[in-house]
């Protein structure tokens, strides 16, 4: 078992609890992700019936390096780290799929599988597509190719933006953006995240992860109590964030509008921050 897996809180978070949440995935369905609410509906409909509700439980491994992808999933509810592995088992947090995205974009581009390892980091569903489906789906070379090809530089950025970070920036502003960005994929201001697993991802002690949650919860910025965060001040949050978190919200604008208007008003108006 990596360092991950044992950082991983105990209990799922559920995040389909609510009526109003409850109704949207009734009314809306895969059109919970943004990718797929941004496709024409003459393309979805040719294969929206062999997407696949899935459950998505805390700590599920959807895909490991180097075995070929059965499925792509959508997040819908669910959280997903692109994390890379060392060989010692210790792992780094490279990028996050939440509603925003695709799980398995190696498959769309022909590679099929990845050196990274995609865990689940906050429990929720998601719809899966068989690998087949996906390349007939891309084949047509329709508006789904298009989007995934600015989704797949979209999210070059947030691998190399977030490797910037992790070397240029210190772990008060690298915990801010870690927050920032689980933010944007939920529907409330609440993270089930233990400092062992922001540890994890953030690749560094868990000592200083402490520190750095210690000085926000001092600032009013945000509420810790026994994994479970709650941000008080998302505007704080953001002043003390590095400008890594707002560039890589800018290209995601710039790359995907259809998709950005999809996105909450909390999640748009960190692209307007001034970098």
């Amino acid at each position: 078992m990596n360092t991950l897996s044992k950082a991983l809180p105990s209990t799922p978070l559920n995040v389909s609890s609510g009526s109003s949440l409850d109704l949207s995935q009734e009314t809306l369905g895969p059109r919970q992700n943004h990718l797929l609410a941004s496709l024409p509906y003459s393309e979805l409909s040719l294969w929206e019936h062999e997407l696949e509700l899935v459950d998505l439980k805390l700590g599920q491994i959807l895909c490991e390096p180097g075995i070929k992808h059965t499925h792509v999933i959508f997040p819908t509810t669910a959280i997903v780290s692109l994390l890379y592995m060392t060989q010692e088992g210790t792992s780094s947090e490279i990028a996050v799929v939440g509603n925003d995205g695709v799980v398995g974009v190696s498959v769309f581009m022909g590679g099929n599988e990845t050196p990274n390892q995609a865990m689940v980091q906050s429990a929720g569903q998601g719809y899966r597509l068989r690998t087949q489906a996906a390349k007939n789906a891309v084949n047509r070379d329709g508006p789904l190719l298009h989007m995934l090809l600015r989704y797949t530089q979209a999210m070059i950025t947030q691998i190399s933006q977030t490797a910037v970070c992790n070397r240029h920036h210190s772990i008060d502003q690298q915990l801010c953006r870690r927050l920032l960005v689980g933010l944007d994929r939920l529907p409330a201001d609440d993270l089930v995240m233990t400092q062992e697993l922001l540890a994890s991802l953030l690749g560094v002690r868990r000592e200083s992860v402490t520190t750095a949650a210690l000085k926000l919860q001092e600032a009013g910025v945000i509420h810790y109590c026994r994994g479970h965060i709650t941000v008080l001040n998302r505007k704080s949050l953001e002043h003390r964030c590095c400008e890594c978190y707002a560039m890589v919200k800018k290209e995601q604008n710039r790359l995907m509008p259809a998709v950005h208007q999809y996105l909450p008003s909390s999640y748009r108006s960190a692209t307007a921050m001034e970098l």
